[in-house]
């Protein structure tokens, strides 16, 4: 493989736009501070490298001690806004950006985002500043060169170079993650620094690393500009975020989910239940499978939130979904996300073989678990509420594919293959239709105690 015979120029012209960042923290004491550890495992403070002052030295009766953190961010604008990571600047009383040339200045919040792990800062240079702009992100493919420049170790205006090792990466650090992989050399100080591409173009934020010991293992973790750039923009304009709100509760579709709708593939994101009032209130149902929302195809589950999230308020959004066996296209208009509206169920993934059904197999054997009226013992027993509606599970066998995909004693079933049940005769009545139409699943939707469904597949023995 040859890559690019020079990236000198590249270096040369961006270097410029890059900067470093060091935040001071005071800390009241007490036993003092210990000096922080490095990161492991995939780290959001994969960057921000951290310092006590040594003058305490986490001795105890240590009264106060400033701490400081140094990372890295760029220049987006000539008249001095700056970004990096919120994890760099988070909680601190003073902020220091130092430019290329050996200055710095004093810089003030302007907004920060903790689920994106996002923050703008402004300087005042009194001369127009050098500054970059964010390229398509998702036009970036597996395999482009990229460049990060930043402050790795505090040591200031270091370049490397690698490609984008993967996309789309889930780290489970947020509700949005969707991170570039890249093997550029990304260490502790690097956070908020930029992932140029060849273009000289921001393709994402530096976030987040695999280490070991604090040094890079060749796995770094990105923000795609796609999704940084519009919350750059809010937080420049109002100085917080303005996300879309669809108002569901979701999860993903397992195998057995799929298989009880006589489906081949797992796409999409199934609904769990819907916000009253909501914006999707009378428009989605729960059990809708969202398949495309906006034009824009959703694979897992973990694609929506994203999507929603970069969707305008107010926007009228056509959501394909699969309904009953048929698609349909459906309107949304969106609301406006707020601290508390954002929920999202992970149904259990099953992996437990289905076994063969003896002759004259009961309900229970067939399904793993068994199923009884809610009357008032039960009610007592698994403490029900009184609206509490169904059939209450009594007992779950042990390796079962019930078992295996999180049914458990206590716990309602309130409808199978979308039909409301109310005793064993109805659950059987909708088991036995779906075993003459060939389904080697059903479809649960079960309720716990407090009120909060999902959707649960379950295969049958045999």
């Amino acid at each position: 493989m040859q890559g690019p015979q020079s990236v000198a120029g590249l270096a040369k012209r961006l270097s410029p736009s890059v900067v470093n960042i060091s935040s001071s923290h005071h800390v009241a004491g007490g036993h003092g501070v210990p000096r922080p550890g490095t990161p492991s495992g995939p780290s959001n403070d994969g960057g921000a490298q951290g310092f006590d002052d040594g003058s305490s030295g986490g001795d105890e009766g240590a009264a106060a001690e400033d701490t400081e953190s140094l990372g890295s961010g760029f220049i987006v604008s000539a008249d001095g806004l700056v970004v990096t990571n919120n994890h760099v600047i988070e909680g601190a009383d003073q902020i220091q950006v130092y430019l290329a040339d050996g200055s710095h200045l004093p810089a003030t919040i302007v907004g920060a985002d903790t689920q994106t792990d996002i923050a703008v800062l402004r300087i005042n240079a009194k001369h127009k500043l050098p500054f970059v702009t964010f390229d398509d992100s998702d036009a970036a493919e597996v395999g482009d060169w990229v460049m990060a420049i930043g402050n790795p170790f505090g040591l200031g205006g270091t370049v490397t170079l690698g490609i984008v090792s993967a996309r789309d990466r889930d780290i489970q650090s947020g509700p949005y993650d969707s991170y570039i992989q890249t093997d550029a050399s990304i260490n502790q100080g690097n956070s908020g620094g930029p992932l140029f591409d060849m273009n000289g173009k921001v393709l994402g934020i530096n976030t987040a690393i695999v280490a070991e010991g604090g040094s890079s293992l060749g796995i770094g973790f990105a923000i795609p500009g796609n999704l940084a750039k519009p919350v750059v923009d809010q937080l420049v304009q109002y100085g917080e975020t303005r996300r879309g709100w669809l108002g569901v509760g979701i999860q993903d579709v397992t195998d057995d989910i799929a298989a009880s709708l006589g489906r081949t593939d797992t796409h999409g994101a199934m609904i769990t239940d819907v916000t009253k009032p909501g914006p999707a209130d009378g428009v989605l149902d729960e059990g809708d499978i969202i398949l495309d929302f906006d034009g824009k195809e959703v694979d897992t589950m973990h694609d929506l939130p994203r999507l929603v999230a970069e969707t305008s308020v107010g926007k009228l959004v056509p959501v394909k979904v699969l309904r009953d066996g048929s698609e349909l296209t459906l309107a949304v208009t969106l609301g406006r996300l707020k601290d508390g509206d954002s929920k999202t169920v992970r149904a259990s993934q099953s992996t437990a073989a289905p076994k063969a059904t003896p002759p004259g197999a009961t309900l229970g054997d067939l399904l793993g678990f068994q199923l009884e009226p809610i009357d008032g013992a039960r009610r007592k027993t698994y403490a029900l509420p009184d609206s509490a509606y169904g059939l209450v599970i009594t007992s779950v066998k042990a390796g079962s594919d019930a078992d295996m995909s999180g049914l458990t004693p206590g716990l309602i079933v309130a409808s199978v293959n979308g039909q409301l049940v109310a005793k064993t005769a109805d659950v059987q009545a909708v088991v036995d239709a779906a075993r003459k139409a060939g389904r080697t699943a059903v479809l649960l939707r079960v309720v716990d105690p407090a009120g909060a469904g999902r959707f649960i597949g379950v295969k049958f023995t045999g």
